[in-house]
């Protein structure tokens, strides 16, 4: 039996690693993000671990060192705005990352597309070759017959 030959099997060939391609550009921006969230964690940490020093610094003993006070002051506000940075790198490296998983999906829908046509024009090819083979057994079998009777 003939075997059946896509003749765009070199487009989804494209295609499949083109969809590859974007699923990896999307896992490094999702390694890059959870890079992100995992230093704005540390951040928040490390304020709310200076707020605490400041914190017990100011109630330990009554006297309060003023410079020592205000370097505290001064770093959690760095602290702070270094957060806030954070946060906005965060929600760019989101809208990108939204980016490339609508690339991710449209890359996707055309490996479908493409993919789906293939398995049509099989079942047809395939279905041709059946009702080939049907045709010429019922002609076989009816020269067969027409012998028999001669």
């Amino acid at each position: 039996m003939k075997k059946y030959s896509f003749r765009l099997q070199p487009v989804l060939e494209i295609r499949e690693k083109a969809l590859e391609d974007k699923r990896l550009e999307m896992a490094k921006v999702i390694k890059i993000l959870n890079d992100y969230q995992d230093e704005l964690k540390a951040l928040e940490e490390k304020q709310i671990s200076y707020n605490l020093e400041l914190e017990n610094l100011s109630t330990s003993n009554g006297f309060v060192n003023v410079s020592e006070l205000a370097g505290y002051n001064d770093y959690i506000f760095r602290l702070e705005q270094e957060v806030k940075d954070k946060l906005m790198t965060i929600e760019n490296t989101k809208k990108v990352l939204r980016v490339k998983q609508n690339e991710v999906d449209e890359a996707l829908k055309e490996v479908k597309v493409l993919e789906k046509l293939k398995e049509t024009q099989s079942e047809k090819f395939y279905k041709a070759i059946e009702k080939k083979e049907a045709e010429e057994i019922d002609d076989i079998a009816t020269t067969r017959y027409r012998l028999q009777q001669v």
